[in-house]
């Protein structure tokens, strides 16, 4: 069993996994999404959860630095509710993201050596990793949340 975490954007949700027993997250893609005609992967989202038995997601709110909440936690939490409707049995939780993709982006510029160009494809990617790491590092054990 397993946890998605998910970093919602206008234009993509970057997915991560975590490990079987809930200690690490890895990148597993981004899915193309369109807010504005209300396409929003799930479908894509469904493939991804019986191939990998999940038993949760975790989705990323980007809140501002002063803790307020804006329109993009608005639309986190929106995507939250598409996916109980398609998935009432699993649970959702939210991490507070703030600061994950600049994150995100300073470990690609630090640590790996790829054009700006690629960095765009994968730091929605990165930074669901980090959301989902994030989660794990906080709560635990995967047997003991959601």
């Amino acid at each position: 069993m397993r946890l998605l975490g998910l970093d919602v954007g206008s234009k993509t949700v970057g997915v991560a996994e975590s490990d079987p027993l809930g200690w690490t997250a890895q990148a597993v893609e981004i899915i193309p999404i369109d807010e504005d005609n209300e396409i929003f992967g799930i479908d894509r989202v469904a493939e991804l959860v019986k191939a990998r038995q999940v038993a949760g997601f975790v989705i990323g709110l980007p809140k501002n630095m002063n803790n307020t909440e804006g329109p993009r936690v608005e639309a986190s939490h929106h995507y939250g509710e598409l996916l109980q409707k398609r998935f009432p049995d699993i649970p959702i939780d939210y991490q507070d993201e703030r600061l994950t993709t600049v994150e995100a982006h300073r470990m690609l510029v630090e640590e790996a050596d790829i054009s700006r160009r690629k960095q765009k494809k994968v730091i929605d990617e990165l930074a669901a990793s980090l959301i989902l790491q994030n989660y794990l590092d906080r709560h635990g054990k995967l047997t003991s949340r959601l």
